[in-house]
This record gives structure tokens, C-alpha cells and sequence, in this order.
């Protein structure tokens, strides 16, 4: 496999934004960005290209434990951190700025460790496509200097997956995945039960092999998203299995929603 000239040069300017770091933290989740960024990084910098994953309630236990077996492929450096956003009021009560207290939390840990091992920046898996989302989470990196050498290299997704093919990395067609927060309409209050509740039916469904999904909280009622190759299994052979699934994790209602999926499905609603 080749890439285009195009790709060629920005993957160029990323090594060069990199290379002259000399050393960084990069906030690690496991998805495919943040793992092309990691592996450019790890390449160039080696034991200074530090990988920081943060576990909490609101990320499934699959997701910390395909990003360390991501790390160990890749080869790098990775610590794993505890974020506790659910300890903090302004995230619980779920505002359209909620993502800004948690990234808030998790950039000055970032820090703090960046400070501890002698590296001057902080990283995350930013690119070209996520300009024009709802992401209030970039205002706390902006404050806390976060840099996004993805977005300043020129890269858009499209470029993320084909640069990771490229590169051999199991992530290039890894469905986008987003904490589970991102589940609940804006103003509707985030628990450690709903998120369990959430969190069960996605991974029950996972179980019947489904890939791109989301089940959305609507009270007694789950709103599931699919990639539109999944409908027809979700309505034929497995309509059964599905409500009784969904059902099990504490819903009353199974809803499916024709739309499918899409990002920021939750920032639809007006404010």
C-alpha cells in the first residue's frame, strides 16, 4: 500500500511538530487518533512520548484494556490515571459545557505529569473534521496549553485512517467512541447507575456483534443508533435478542432510531 503525496506531506510536518518537542504527554484513549499520534510519537521520541490513559466509570473497562494492549503493540510508554468527573457537581448536572470540567480534570493531571517527568507539552488526538462539532472541551485545552499536532499537520480523519493502514495499526477502521456522559440529553443528570445502565446494554449488544452504536438515555426509554449496515440485523434475526438485551440493562423501552448513527447526536436538541 502506498499514500498520496498529500498525505505524505503532512505525515512529514507531524514528525517535524513532534520531533522538535523533544518529549510530551499525550492523552490516550485507545481510539484512532490518538493512537496514530501516539505510535508518530513513540517512533521519534521513544521513552519520551508518554501515553496517559485515564479509567473511570463513564469509559467501559474494554476500552482501557484495548488501549493497553494498543501501548504494549505499539511499544511506548503508558501510565493509566483515575479521572473523576463524576465527582465534580458541574459535570454531574450535565450542561451543554460538560465536557469543558472534564477535560478540565483530566489536562491538569496531564500536566502534573508532564511536570513530573521534564516534558514541556501536553498533547491530544484533535484533527482538521472536529472544528466544526460542539466541543467545549477544547476551550480547557486551550487554557492548559494543549497542543493538537493532528489538527496543526493538517490532518483529517480520512487521512488518520489512511495513514494508520499505512502503518499497520489495528485501529484504522475502529468505530469513533465517546465516554459514556455523551449518552444523556444535555441537563439530564449523570449517575453512576445511569452510566452503568448505559454502558450494559452497549456492551450487550456488542455481544450480539454490532460495532457502531449507541444507546442514547431517554429515561425508560433506549434510543439506539446503528451504522445503517446494521439495521436490517437489528430488525430481522436479532429484534428478539436485541429488546430483551436492552431490556435486561433496565429500560422499559427499546427504540430504534432511523437516523442511525451519527456524532453529537445530543447537541441536535436546541439549547
Amino acid at each position: 500500500m502506498t499514500i498520496s503525496q498529500t498525505l505524505q506531506g503532512k505525515t512529514e510536518k507531524l514528525r517535524a511538530i513532534l520531533a522538535e518537542m523533544g518529549g510530551c504527554v499525550i492523552g490516550f484513549s485507545g481510539g484512532v487518533d490518538s493512537t496514530l499520534l501516539f505510535a508518530v510519537a513513540a517512533e521519534l521520541l521513544g521513552e519520551r512520548a508518554i501515553a496517559v490513559t485515564a479509567t473511570s466509570k463513564t469509559y467501559p473497562e474494554r476500552e482501557l484494556n484495548e488501549a493497553r494492549e494498543l501501548a504494549e503493540r505499539i511499544g511506548g510508554r503508558h501510565l493509566v490515571i483515575v479521572s473523576e468527573e463524576l465527582d465534580i457537581p458541574e459535570f454531574r448536572d450535565n450542561p451543554r459545557n460538560r465536557c469543558y470540567y472534564c477535560k478540565k480534570e483530566l489536562f491538569g493531571k496531564l500536566k502534573e505529569i508532564a511536570e513530573q517527568e521534564g516534558v514541556g507539552y501536553m498533547l491530544d488526538g484533535t484533527n482538521c473534521d472536529d472544528a466544526g462539532d460542539h466541543r467545549p472541551g477544547r476551550v480547557a485545552g486551550a487554557e492548559l496549553r494543549v497542543r493538537s499536532p493532528l489538527e496543526e499537520a493538517g490532518f483529517t480523519k480520512k487521512d488518520i485512517r489512511d495513514l494508520s493502514l499505512y502503518m499497520g495499526l489495528p485501529t484504522w477502521d475502529k468505530p469513533a467512541f465517546a465516554c459514556l456522559s455523551s449518552r444523556f440529553p444535555y441537563g439530564t443528570a449523570i449517575t453512576p447507575e445511569r452510566v452503568d445502565q448505559v454502558g450494559l446494554a452497549e456492551e450487550s449488544l456488542r455481544g450480539l456483534g454490532f460495532r457502531t452504536l449507541r444507546v442514547r438515555y431517554h429515561g425508560s426509554v433506549a434510543r439506539i443508533e446503528l451504522g445503517e449496515e446494521e439495521f436490517e440485523r437489528a430488525t430481522g434475526v436479532l429484534r428478539e435478542e436485541v429488546v430483551r438485551k436492552v431490556k435486561e440493562a433496565g429500560f422499559t423501552y427499546v427504540a430504534l432510531d432511523l437516523q442511525g448513527y451519527r456524532t453529537g447526536a445530543m447537541n441536535e436538541e436546541p439549547a
